[in-house]
């Protein structure tokens, strides 16, 4: 008998534990939401109290028309028969930890956040980091010089988190995907002791986060924008013998097989935080279908709910259910290219038969020192070339060029912590080994201006990372006319560097000597093939506008304030009827 009850017990705990993690989270976020309140109040009125003296300070209206509203990209229309979210007044909280970083995934928060400022001017922009070094007004200003991006000061603000090395690769020595993607959540609940939003999006990839903040906050629309998935299943295959990455082969033996075992459960896991997401974006195409294949399957509940919830209302007798059928997996999924400013490059770099006589035999690589950035690679394939032009210096052959201008290396990047620094150090003493100390120029945390300087400058434009998810100095080198030698592989081959009009727009490598083979190539292109490649590459680039993202990002986030709308309305009115004991009357 004590077995059979044994037995009943569990099959009834094992039935009623999601009830009982549902309703336990709830718990807490209500107390959250609670505890928080005063420090929504008082950053809704330090807000508006510093609107108040930008306006009373302001002495010129030059930028008034900059600020204007961006028109509705159109997702239906509110309860009431309004634009949806047209005069929305709520919080848009964004989880960056590392806000100040200077990267790329640096320029779409500040991108995005001056969209949204300027489609809901009264709303609250908060961003959650962990740059205790950095205060409201240098984030601002160095966002402004290094993007050149303007953001209005009022309407942003910046609650800083304690809990950041959770998030840290060196805090986990082993299980290093589990324990970030953990400690993301012991991040995320960091955040919300400091203020609840209306509107919760993770712009750097910390997924778990979104699920969190679900479970905790139902009536919290969550919204993800992906630049590169956590894991991947090309991520899964270089395990195999002959992969590429910073893994690669390390699936064999008895610990290899362990780590694939740990690999795929992993690949569940974030499938499953995946599916509770309400609206995903992701930065190109390959990210996309990478992340359709992980999380795809199992949104499809979460498509439908999303649709229901941001269709236009129903007819108030109608008791049939709508024929549409959900979004197809690719639309759930969209891609929103990141924001270049393609526009203002474009302005101030010219193409013309001229300019291209002015261009040094220079090549440009602008990326984070990180390692996936491979800047070891391009010293390696750069070593090749000035071998090659040694070599053949006093020859009539074609390489590198007619002008026997002697090749010169730039590399430009942020240093955002002592790794970075030592990195750098590190690569300084490669190029000293290699003998092209002379030829190798390190421009660190380099402003706006001298990135322009740069690209004005330079004729052949690299990237080195395998499966790079997107290229945004890719895409800064088409604009600014760059022929591009980038890796075979992820965005900047599928998305960027692509045939404009059956022509190419640059070329494709993998190894060191594919590398220095294309420098050679791009380099000693004839006068009239090397300005139709640049002008070919200038109208690729023209994808990528700033005005191209803000209107995919607008249209994707008014999903997420009509989600806010539908459920605060549908959670006053179930408050009502817990008040007044009456059924709810659809309307």
């Amino acid at each position: 008998m004590a077995f059979f009850l044994t037995l009943i017990l569990l099959g009834v705990s094992v039935y009623y534990f999601p009830v009982i993690i549902r309703s336990g989270g709830e718990a807490l976020g209500w107390y959250l939401r609670r505890k928080t309140q005063q420090r929504r109040e008082l950053l809704l009125e330090r807000a508006a109290e510093e609107e108040r003296d930008v306006q009373q300070s302001s002495k010129s209206a030059a930028d008034e028309d900059d600020w204007e509203k961006v028109e509705s990209v159109g997702i239906g229309t509110v309860a009431n028969g309004g634009k949806a979210g047209d005069e929305w007044k709520g919080v848009v909280g964004f989880f960056h930890p590392f806000c100040n970083a200077g990267g790329g995934g640096e320029r779409v928060l500040w991108a995005a956040i001056r969209a949204t400022q300027q489609r809901w001017p009264e709303a609250l922009c908060v961003v959650y980091t962990g740059d205790h070094d950095a205060d409201k007004e240098t984030i601002i200003n160095r966002v402004q010089n290094r993007f050149n991006i303007p953001l209005h000061g009022p309407r942003v603000h910046f609650l800083y988190l304690s809990t950041r090395h959770y998030v840290l690769a060196s805090t986990y020595p082993h299980f290093t995907l589990l324990g970030q993607s953990l400690g993301s959540i012991v991040l995320a609940y960091d955040a919300f002791t400091l203020l609840v939003p209306d509107i919760f999006i993770d712009t750097m990839g910390y997924a778990f986060s979104l699920a969190f903040c679900s479970l905790l906050f139902p009536d919290v629309p969550t919204g993800a924008y992906v630049h590169y998935p956590t894991i991947s299943t090309d991520m899964l295959g270089s395990l195999e013998e002959g992969g590429q990455g910073v893994n690669a082969g390390t699936g064999a033996g008895l610990k290899g097989q362990a780590k694939k075992q740990y690999w795929h459960f992993f690949a569940y896991l974030y499938s499953r935080v995946g599916a509770s997401i309400d609206v995903v974006m992701t930065n190109s195409s390959w990210t996309q279908s990478h992340i359709q294949s992980l999380w795809g399957p199992g949104r499809a509940a979460k498509r439908q709910q999303v649709e229901a919830e941001t269709a236009p209302s129903a007819p108030k007798d109608s008791t049939k259910t709508t024929s549409a059928s959900p979004p197809a997996p690719s639309e759930d999924i969209t891609v929103v290219f990141p924001p270049v400013a393609v526009e203002e490059i474009a302005s101030a770099i010219p193409i013309t038969a001229e300019s291209a006589k002015n261009r040094k035999q220079e090549l440009l690589y602008i990326a984070q020192f990180r390692p996936e950035k491979n800047h070891t690679l391009i010293l390696e394939a750069f070593a090749q070339l000035i071998n090659s032009y040694t070599d053949s210096q006093n020859k009539d052959s074609s390489t590198p060029s007619t002008s026997q201008e002697r090749p010169h290396l730039t590399l430009i990047g942020s240093v955002r912590d002592p790794d970075d620094a030592t990195r750098v150090y590190t690569l300084r003493l490669l190029a000293h080994e290699l003998k092209i100390k002379e030829d190798v120029t390190f421009l660190c945390d380099a402003s706006w201006e001298q990135i322009l300087q740069a690209l004005g400058r330079a004729s052949v434009g690299v990237n080195a990372m395998w499966n790079e998810h997107f290229g945004i100095g890719v895409v800064e080198y088409q604009a600014a006319g760059l022929v591009g030698v980038v890796h075979d592989s992820g965005g900047p081959k599928r998305d960027i560097v692509v045939e404009i009009d059956g022509e190419k727009t640059g070329f494709h490598a993998t190894t060191a000597e594919q590398f220095a083979k294309g420098f050679r190539s791009a380099l000693s292109l004839s006068p009239e093939d090397d300005l139709a490649m640049r002008l070919r590459a200038r109208k690729s680039a023209a994808r990528f506008t700033e005005k191209a993202f803000k209107e995919k990002w607008i249209g994707q986030v008014e999903k997420l304030v009509k989600l806010r709308e539908v459920r605060e309305k549908r959670e006053g009115e179930m408050k009502r009827v817990e008040g007044t004991d009456k059924p709810v009357l659809s309307s």
